[in-house]
């Protein structure tokens, strides 16, 4: 038998008998996990997932969920496919035995692989001050029962929420409060809105949207406490200025942190901004090594990207999320030269106060910002973002159906200022400085990741949930 024979017939045999485990029971889990059953494995196959629901979906919990238009209950993900799995739900995974192939759960059970993909996700970035964080009325929103307990809150309603943070989540959440009429209060340490993500320019767009829905909000500023009732109930917050502002519905939109503490001490590159991988979500050790038998998919995965300088990306975004869980399962059953690369470029949308945001590139890799299509008073534009000449980027304003456009030119490194397309070209189309904020700074950090190849080198982000 010739060695090529050989190796074909290990992953006929991997295929029909082998162990894959996925830590991770979320979107990307469980894509994955189809995708395994589709391209032909019929081993063993388990899912790990900390909480005790079967995969949902994400992006309606900061929108229909919270508006009271669909309960949280009802958002459990369409299945494309029968997977033929051991559920392994509302246990979490603490520790990994590479050496043993073996994956710790925090009831003390361990788990044996072949073939191991780490899709962990996200969670939510909790108040800082724990007996503050435990008041009732203060809230993150991340999990179907935070979108369930938030939701019931601001049924009531409240007589003001106050929202910290104003990302898209947390814009996004004002945006509900103003359309159920409750007064709402959004407090940004940076200079506006979304500032991290879209930069100063579109910031500053933004704010004046919050504040024509009669939003009140205070940028450059922070929250330095938070004080309850003898009850225990959240009544207050301190500003960093000295003022106060009275509200008894408190959500805390601060970001989100990678799920990586469990790898600790497994000698794979896992860290602050993710786990390492290569573009086919092959995980990497602390050297640099490609791992044979792990992956990467989802949130968590930090990847170079070919667009951007091969700089690793790490995108919190639906469609990353999927294509690539599928691009890494599928890798997890083949061998070269069938691996397949995941060059997704990422894109996302968000709704706010009437208007669609979407999104296509990573904005914050950009410097200069112009204006191609539509009028920024209507709030009906596009703008493409620039870096050395080239467009890297593209944001758009109820503008989204040229996106596709912009897309395409991204892809082939287009030039920038871009040729525009359509007729609604403004009058003045100059490219001006982004204005996005210095990326060592807290508020800064947004969500795509430009992580650079370590954590000193430049940094941006960029983490709207919504693709």
């Amino acid at each position: 038998m010739t060695w090529r024979a050989t190796v074909e017939e290990l992953v006929r045999e991997f295929r029909a008998s082998g162990r894959i485990v996925i830590v991770g029971a979320s979107l990307a889990g469980l894509r994955a996990a189809e995708t395994l059953r589709e391209e032909g494995f019929t081993g063993s196959l388990t899912i790990i997932g900390d909480e005790p629901y079967e995969p949902y979906d994400r992006p309606p919990l900061s929108k229909q969920v919270l508006k009271g238009w669909v309960p949280a209950d009802h958002t459990k993900l369409p299945r494309m496919r029968e997977v033929d799995a051991d559920w392994r739900l509302g246990v979490a995974a603490i520790g990994l035995d590479r050496a043993a192939k073996q994956v710790r759960l925090a009831d003390g059970e361990q788990v044996p692989y072949d073939r191991l993909l780490i899709a962990t996700g996200t969670r939510a970035r909790q108040w800082p001050n724990p007996d503050e964080a435990a008041l009732d009325g203060v809230h993150t929103i991340r999990s179907r029962d935070d979108a369930e307990q938030l939701q019931k809150e601001l049924a009531e309603p409240p007589s003001r929420v106050l929202v910290i943070g104003a990302g898209f989540i947390g814009s996004e959440v004002a945006s509900v409060c103003r359309e159920l009429d409750i007064p709402v209060t959004v407090v940004e340490r940076g200079s506006a809105p979304l500032v991290g993500a879209l930069g100063g320019v579109i910031g500053e767009i933004a704010a004046q949207m919050q504040r024509d829905h009669g939003v009140d909000l205070r940028c450059g500023l922070g929250v330095s406490s938070l004080e309850g009732d003898a009850a225990g109930h959240v009544r207050r917050a301190r500003l960093s200025d000295g003022s106060t502002v009275d509200a008894d519905v408190v959500v805390a939109s601060l970001g989100s942190i990678r799920n990586v503490e469990w790898l600790e001490g497994s000698g794979l590159a896992a860290g602050f901004w993710g786990v390492g991988c290569d573009a086919g979500g092959r995980a990497f050790d602390i050297n640099g090594v490609v791992t044979d038998s792990i992956f990467v998919a989802g949130d968590v995965a930090r990847a170079p990207h070919v667009l951007y300088e091969y700089q690793f990306l790490a995108m919190e975004h639906w469609d990353n999320a999927v294509l690539g869980a599928e691009a890494a399962a599928h890798n997890m059953v083949n061998l070269e030269p069938n691996y397949r690369p995941h060059l997704l470029l990422p894109g996302f949308w968000s709704g706010q106060f009437g208007v669609n945001i979407k999104s296509v590139g990573v904005p914050p890799f950009g410097d200069e910002i112009v204006f191609t299509q539509g009028s920024v008073e209507e709030r009906h534009f596009a703008a493409a973002y620039g870096h050395r000449g080239r467009i890297v980027a593209a944001v758009t304003f109820d503008h989204g159906k040229w996106l596709e456009y912009y897309g395409k030119l991204i892809e082939q490194s287009g030039p920038f200022p871009p040729p525009p397309p359509g007729w609604d070209q403004p009058p003045d189309v100059k490219p001006m400085p982004a204005e996005f904020p210095d990326p060592r700074v807290p508020t800064a950090i947004p969500d795509v990741v430009l992580t650079g190849h370590a954590p000193s080198e430049r940094t941006a982000e960029f983490r709207p949930r919504h693709r």
